[in-house]
């Protein structure tokens, strides 16, 4: 009796589950056939004429828009770019853009691509490619104009942004690679540096060699690895850079979803290239995805100490699934979960609120979870450093310098007037240096608030809607005088700041990517608590060890 109750039940259980399949397919056809009515209705009687494709990509990322922002529909115009986030390559001329006043200009030439070898340099202004007056477009125009098959010839004319002469040159494009490691190097006679900016392909050789030529330093006591403002990238990237420091075998992240390829466990295939030198990884609010699954597993395996701020909480896991007309959608189809065996994703995009917004998973949802050694730690909202700083705050008038481009500006100028840089990559700007760049600034906008103004600005308009009286108004006006920013104290003020961005972009115009990475490490407050955590072997095993 009981086994046929099991049967009956299981009989029962199949058929409701083919009931609401039913359901579930018949909802879908008939949602079809709404849209394409509702298509077909459109295209024959909207006054004005309707633009298929802009119509029909709009639905899409609308429909897609109430997923999570992962899941993407990539058009067949967008399949360059998104090659470029996965490879790093592309064909073109090896030089980033961007446009500054009425012109697009090359703001970062890479080091030894073709157009830092026909002498382009930053600030130069893209007059021509081509022939085509490139003055006409914007900067993603123009981006595609410059990119092109490798060994396809370009002709360029550009403007010197000082001598305001025009050359034109002729070069083939290459096939441009990005490093995923733009430096690495010794921050002291005992600690290496190893920056990973990304996890396009190659990214874990690229990791596993500069650790390699890092060993080659018999002083050698520990290694700094860098994921700050690291996006992420391949997941068979992630994995075989945590092989770099821990055995073959070991077990880094499950994926799990609703279907069954979506479900499987990754563990490390290689030979490891040391297991047991002392890592601090230091990450940010940028580290997401597969840099949270590097940081994640070495936390969780107690194999190195986290520094820096939370990560991003990016736990979802996507692939890509081929469409017509070379098309692709990039979907989620799983979550991951690193050693501990928790989830990072820090937002809930299945419960929203009525309004639509996904929220964060609240603190008294998260749950504890343990790593090798028994420490504790926690799922839902993202890495959580081991040792905890405080994020940099950057001053208005800092920001409004550089985002007005007179930082970079002045960088040029300096190049032009100076044929050598003392230091290398050590340089710091003198005061001279410094009284020149207020010189240079005079006559220039670079207006900015501070928080306080802003904050002020919003009580003036709150009184003034009130009606409060003339009185309250005149203390207002008082206090607005009193709390005003004073740009020549505040160049005095902020100049350690302000001098240390403009040394960093000085050394990148004779030293490139790498000259920028090093110097700006010189006055790092992470990379500085790194050094002395893997300096001090006592405090580096107590970090990893659980508390008796």
């Amino acid at each position: 009796m009981k086994k046929i109750l099991i049967i009956l039940c299981l009989c029962f259980a199949l058929q409701l589950r083919a009931e609401n399949n039913d359901n579930r397919y018949f909802e879908i056809a008939k949602n079809m056939e709404l849209f394409t009515q509702l298509y077909k209705e459109l295209n024959t009687y909207y006054v004005d004429d309707v633009d298929p494709n802009k119509l029909m990509t709009d639905g899409i990322d609308k429909m897609l828009d109430g997923l999570d922002p992962f899941t993407n529909y990539i058009t067949g115009a967008d399949l360059d770019e998104y090659r470029l986030q996965t490879t790093g390559k592309y064909g073109g001329i090896g030089a980033r853009i961007g446009k500054i006043g009425d012109f697009v200009v090359i703001t970062d030439p890479y080091e030894g691509f073709p157009a830092q070898k026909a002498g382009l340099k930053a600030g130069d202004i893209i007059k021509k490619i081509d022939g085509k007056v490139a003055t006409k477009y914007n900067s993603e125009d123009v981006s595609q104009l410059l990119r092109g098959e490798p060994g396809t010839n370009i002709n360029i004319t550009v403007e010197d942004p000082i001598t305001k002469q025009e050359r034109t040159v002729t070069f083939k494009r290459e096939e441009i690679k990005i490093d995923n490691v733009p430096y690495h190097g010794m921050v002291n006679n005992n600690i290496g540096y190893i920056k990973l900016e990304s996890f396009t392909e190659n990214a874990a050789n690229e990791v596993q060699n500069a650790l390699i030529d890092l060993k080659k330093n018999p002083n050698l006591k520990g290694v700094i690895l860098d994921l700050r403002g690291n996006g992420g990238g391949l997941l068979a990237e992630a994995i075989d850079i945590c092989n770099t420091f821990v055995d073959k075998g070991t077990n880094i992240v499950d994926t799990k979803g609703k279907i069954a390829e979506a479900n499987y466990s990754y563990a490390t295939k290689g030979k490891p290239v040391d297991t047991q030198i002392p890592l601090a990884v230091l990450t940010d609010g940028g580290s997401a995805s597969a840099s949270e699954i590097v940081s994640g597993s070495m936390q969780d395996l107690d194999r190195g100490v986290i520094i820096g701020q939370n990560t991003y909480g990016k736990g979802l896991v996507q692939v890509t699934k081929p469409l017509p007309y070379k098309a692709k959608l990039k979907v989620t189809i799983s979550k991951y979960y690193i050693p501990s065996g928790r989830c990072i994703q820090r937002i809930d995009y299945t419960h929203r609120s009525a309004d639509g917004i996904a929220s964060a998973l609240p603190d008294s949802l998260r749950k504890e979870f343990k790593t090798k050694a028994g420490r504790i730690v926690k799922d839902g909202a993202g890495i959580e450093p081991d040792i905890k700083t405080e994020q940099d705050k950057i001053a208005p008038i800092t920001i409004a310098l550089y985002t007005k481009n007179h930082i970079f500006d002045f960088a040029n100028l300096y190049r032009h007037d100076h044929d050598t840089l003392r230091d290398g990559n050590n340089f710091k700007m003198n005061d001279a240096e410094y009284e020149s760049f207020k010189s240079f600034l005079k006559g220039k906008e670079y207006d900015y608030q501070t928080p306080t103004e802003v904050k002020l600005e919003d009580l003036k308009k709150s009184i003034k809607d009130d009606d409060y009286s003339d009185e309250a108004q005149k203390v207002i006006t008082d206090l607005e005088a009193q709390i005003k920013h004073d740009k020549s104290k505040d160049l005095d003020k902020f100049k350690p700041e302000i001098e240390r961005i403009l040394s960093e972009e000085i050394v990148s115009r004779y030293n490139y990517q790498e000259g920028r990475i090093a110097n700006s490490l010189l006055d790092d407050k992470d990379v500085e608590k790194a050094i002395q955590v893997l300096t001090d072997q006592a405090q580096y095993k107590s970090i990893l060890s659980a508390k008796k």
